[in-house]
């Protein structure tokens, strides 16, 4: 009896249990996984891209020593506004001042020396006339058997010498105007090497960057400038940043942009990209292996900024597509699937065979496949219909920022799960599911009176 009582109570247990499994199997096909869904809705989209860089002037200027000396008035620091010609510093301009004097000497003299070969030339030029005019009696006197042949020969031979020393005259003339020309040039260069010595601002602007200090001894030279001041225009800055070569596609010159600079925190600039750069970002040393491909892109801000200095960390917002009143779904709800498509792409689901015949599972392999279909990997979402949560394939057009633009594959209205997380990942198709009530809170109302 002992034995027959715990075979029964044995039975009895599984019995137990395993009406238990069954009541929660059969409760869980009728209650299903609670989800979170959302409808498909016309909604307007931006895609946007983002990346960060720095704010920098559209006009900057480097402005520097042409020659080696001392710095012996220095008149600006960083942060000065100036305006355009308006005095920076002086170099010690007196090597400057001395190699001019030296060439105005120069000039004075060659002047001076054009003054006589002119006069030379006067003289030279009267006494050929003189020569001429004895010559041409002493012609005469020799066709009429009055002059001997050594003296006509004579008056022939002065009349050529005279006129070679016009010539020469001449020459050297020409000569002295020349060297007058040059020495005149080589003045006006060094009183313009002289003048670079007084250095001013050739733009109106702020003074980023000032590298020199009162006293100190510079270098530099016509081919290599020292550069001592920077003076950027500030009135139109732009904002150089770093895009992501996924990106690059899609961003062209003239799309617009929104800037916002970390110094300037809750202000938001606008702007248009004004040009992207044709080769990449090079990165240096250990980040040249370990970083994205980047292309720097440059976007100019609409209006001035006050305040804005070269050099600000900035984010930029370019928005490379907009669309109106389209068809979109919430991006978390978009997930990939291996689904059975047919030869023309269509998914095919598992049917139910006859009457007590079990269903065709959804995991066959290619064996358990008729022939034209074959599995793929599809992207789309899981739309609730009939207590069910069924597996769409989608085309996805433009990213939003929450939403994605949907092409094809639902209509307006289908419901789309959209959580939670972990269940739209391992969800399958046909899974029983059913919304989740909205989550509510209860706010105290303060009682006045």
């Amino acid at each position: 009896m002992t034995g027959s009582r715990k075979a029964l109570v044995g039975v009895g247990i599984v019995v137990a249990l395993g009406g238990i499994i069954y009541a929660n199997l059969k409760f869980a096909r009728q209650t299903g996984l609670e989800v979170t869904a959302e409808k498909v809705a016309p909604r307007d989209l931006q895609a946007i891209v983002t990346a960060s860089g720095t704010i920098q002037p559209i006009r900057s200027v480097d402005v520097g020593a042409y020659s080696p000396g001392r710095v012996v008035d220095l008149k600006v620091k960083e942060g000065d506004l100036v305006k355009e010609n308006e005095f920076l510093l002086q170099v010690d301009p007196r090597s400057m001042q001395i190699q001019a004097d030296s060439m105005e000497q120069g000039l004075e003299t060659a002047r001076s020396q054009l003054e006589e070969t002119r006069k030379a030339l006067d003289n030279a030029k009267a006494a050929l006339a003189e020569a001429k005019a004895t010559f041409d009696r002493q012609a005469d006197m020799y066709k009429n058997k009055l002059l001997s042949r050594a003296d006509y020969d004579t008056a022939k031979n002065n009349l050529d010498m005279q006129q070679a020393t016009v010539d020469q005259t001449a020459q050297s003339l020409l000569t002295q105007d020349t060297r007058i020309r040059q020495a005149d040039s080589m003045l006006q260069n060094a009183q313009y090497n002289l003048d670079l010595m007084r250095i001013t601002s050739p733009i109106a602007g702020v003074i980023t960057k000032r590298s020199v200090e009162l006293g100190q001894m510079v270098t530099g030279s016509e081919f290599a400038p020292s550069v001592l001041v920077t003076v950027a225009d500030m009135s139109v800055i732009r904002a150089e940043v770093e895009v992501d070569e996924t990106d690059i596609p899609s961003v062209k010159p003239g799309l617009p942009a929104t800037v916002t600079i970390d110094a300037l925190p809750d202000q938001v600039f606008k702007g248009q990209v004004i040009e992207l750069g044709d080769s990449p970002i090079l990165a240096t040393g250990a980040a040249a292996n370990a970083r994205a491909t980047d292309f720097l892109v440059k976007v100019q801000l609409d209006h001035t900024i006050p305040g804005v200095r070269p050099g600000f960390t900035c984010s930029s917002s370019i928005t490379t597509a907009t669309r109106r009143q389209v068809l979109s779904v919430p991006i978390q709800a978009v997930t990939v699937r291996e689904m059975v498509v047919d030869q023309t792409g269509a998914v095919v689901r598992p049917d139910a065979g006859r009457a007590g015949q079990p269903r065709r599972p959804a995991t066959a392999g290619p064996q358990d496949l008729l022939p034209g279909q074959t599995r793929k990997e599809l992207e789309g979402v899981f739309v609730i219909r009939d207590g069910k949560a069924l597996f769409v394939p989608i085309k996805i057009g433009i990213a939003g920022d929450k939403y994605f633009e949907v092409l094809s594959g639902v209509d307006a209205g289908d419901q789309v799960i959209t959580g939670p997380f972990a269940s739209v990942r391992t969800m399958k198709d046909g899974d029983s599911v059913k919304i989740a009530p909205p989550s509510s809170s209860t706010v105290p109302v303060a009682k006045t009176g």
